[in-house]
């Protein structure tokens, strides 16, 4: 089975980046896929989020819909935001820098939008 790594290094609100990489992964649910958040793409990550002031969905929304998906998150990216005490969304496991590059070398294809 072909394997997807998707990496999302952009703010998932003020561009189309995080909604159009979100459904890509969702149309290939069917292969092994993963969604890497690296840079400014960990802010998908956390809980609670509520984005009706923008007139957009709920990216994090998109990953309870489809629990296929393994989400990663780039520890350091987080540490360097400030985040790694925030509440982050359930689904997603949080990588070293090591873990997280042997994820992304160990798929078939690797997807940045």
């Amino acid at each position: 089975m072909r394997s997807f790594f998707f990496l999302l290094d952009s703010a998932p609100y003020g561009s189309e980046k995080a909604f159009g990489l979100l459904n890509a992964a969702a149309v290939s649910s069917k292969m092994d896929v993963a969604v890497g958040l690296y840079g400014d793409g960990v802010y998908l990550a956390l809980a609670g989020q509520d984005s009706r002031a923008l007139g957009l969905p709920n990216h994090s929304d998109i990953l309870y819909a489809y629990p296929e998906m393994r989400i990663v998150a780039h520890e350091l990216s987080l540490a360097d935001r400030g985040l790694m005490s925030a509440s982050l969304v359930e689904r997603v496991d949080l990588m070293d820098e090591e873990m997280f590059l042997k994820e992304m070398l160990q798929s078939d294809s690797i997807i940045l939008l």
